[in-house]
């Protein structure tokens, strides 16, 4: 999530050191690393869109506000890959409550106008804690492993904007290969995870 940014570069070696294939839900907040987005794509990993500006009072203005922003990342991945995605994952999950702030109903709303424009939106069942919970490398790869321990199939929420928490996938690709775990990028197919929605 939230990348790609300084840190991408290093995960994405990682990625092909095990053979291992991830999806990204990219943003725009780091042009500068935006090749990284194609590097991605080329290795055979999933682009998904997160949001172009990541800025939630602007993403969760209006129905509009919210596709205005998700097609402008559309265009960035296009130019990237050659092609449009159909994945993505809403700013906040689709269990946010900051979208209250336009009117209730609107992630509702939200949810089914992607799906209905053909797209699927993911969330998940594992959650590395490197968004607020902590700042250590081990923390985050502790939590990964216990949480796809607990999980018949683990859709694992991560993000590449973080060295600590880039710094924990090798821990955890090595615990998950040692253990009988298989690593796949998503899909339409790949099972979403959507959460309960609360607006």
């Amino acid at each position: 999530d939230d990348g790609p940014g300084p840190f991408t570069e290093e995960l994405l070696d990682v990625l092909a050191r095990y053979n291992v294939k991830a999806t990204f839900f990219v943003t725009a907040l780091n042009s500068d690393y935006e090749d990284m987005i194609g590097r991605a794509y080329n290795e055979g990993h999933s682009i998904a869109v997160h949001t172009y500006s990541h800025d939630y009072r602007k993403i969760y203005a209006s129905e509009k506000a919210f596709f205005d922003d998700f097609n402008a990342m559309e265009d960035v991945i296009y130019r990237q890959t050659g092609q449009y995605t159909k994945l993505c994952r809403f700013p906040g999950g689709s269990s946010n409550t900051v979208s209250a702030h336009s009117y209730v109903g609107l992630m509702s709303l939200l949810t089914r106008a992607v799906q209905d424009a053909g797209f699927q939106y993911f969330d998940w069942n594992v959650y590395s804690g490197d968004a607020g919970s902590t700042t250590d490398t081990a923390q985050v790869a502790q939590n990964v492993i216990q949480g796809i321990q607990e999980q018949p199939v683990s859709l694992v929420l991560q993000h590449d904007i973080h060295r600590y928490s880039v710094d924990a996938v090798e821990t955890i690709l090595k615990f998950g290969t040692q253990n009988g775990y298989r690593f796949l990028a998503l899909d339409m197919s790949s099972p979403a995870f959507h959460h309960d929605l609360n607006n």
